[in-house]
């Protein structure tokens, strides 16, 4: 709910906004019922009559009959689980993201022609980012490289952690404390993922098999990855990486909220966003 846009505009009311004007009708927030009335108060009055609105909560308590939460876990499990308690709420194709996260307007576009267009049971897909365009200068981040066929379907993803730019080049540190070198050029995820409703069932599933490995560990989380990587896997679903030519923004960094704050500027000043999103 960080404000970042010239009259009070959040990130997430770009990405509605954006959404909007690629062809979305409906939105579901994923929230914590502690910021319930936050929440409406900030949202729910200026979207009102300009987009179909619900929400859900996520809670740690929100798990399958059959399993005990651990006297020791703190919070919920993960972007998966986060996608799993909406399923009573969403009924059509549908893309997920990070509240927190700018894609940029032509993200939308593509995964909601790729949505219209593709109406199988199996056909999902994700927008992939040139991952020199989605780097912090404030410090390292975790990203997942992803590897394609010549179709351009996925068909892996590596997570990579500590990733920076450096006078060197983009690099981690790989086995031995060695610097593995990026060209920067690589696809990688950011979350922004297009699914079928057959998407539960699967979610379903693979929720009980992480609960039944992991649920003992105070920190483990169900990360929306590991459910696609094992139906890709097994030939159950597709998965398009579709591409924006956007860059991403967000704040993985305190210091990030001012570059964030210009880069919004930029762009309204450019004429891609009105001075008042809502007006």
């Amino acid at each position: 709910m960080d404000r970042v846009g010239p009259s009070g505009e959040t990130i997430i009311d770009y990405s509605i906004y954006d959404a909007l004007r690629a062809g979305f009708g409906k939105m579901i927030f994923v929230i914590r019922e502690e910021i319930e009335s936050d929440f409406r108060e900030v949202f729910l009055k200026k979207l009102e009559g300009k987009v179909e609105i619900d929400y859900v909560f996520q809670d740690l308590k929100m798990i399958p009959e059959g399993f005990l939460v651990p006297g020791n876990r703190e919070k919920p499990w993960g972007t998966g689980h986060a996608v799993w308690v909406s399923r009573e709420k969403v009924k059509e194709p549908f893309a997920v993201i990070n509240a927190d996260d700018y894609y940029g307007p032509r993200s939308y576009q593509v995964m909601e022609k790729f949505l219209s267009d593709h109406r199988g049971a199996a056909d999902y897909s994700m927008v992939g980012f040139q991952l020199d365009k989605t780097l912090s200068d404030f410090g390292k981040v975790a990203r997942g490289v992803c590897e394609t066929n010549q179709e351009g379907y996925l068909t892996g993803i590596t997570e990579r952690t500590n990733i920076e730019k450096t006078n060197e080049g983009i690099l981690f540190m790989g086995e031995q404390g060695k610097p593995v070198y990026l060209k920067g050029d690589e696809v990688v995820s950011m979350n922004f993922w297009g699914f079928q409703p057959s998407v539960f069932d699967y979610l379903d599933r693979y929720f009980t098999e992480f609960l039944n490995e992991h649920a003992v560990e105070p920190k483990a989380e169900f990360f929306i990855p590991v459910p696609v990587m094992k139906l890709i896997r097994s030939a159950e679903a597709n998965v398009k990486v579709l591409q924006s030519g956007e860059s991403w923004f967000g704040v993985t960094y305190r210091e990030d909220k001012a570059s964030v704050i210009k880069k919004i500027r930029e762009k309204v000043d450019a004429g891609i966003y009105p001075e008042n999103l809502w007006k």
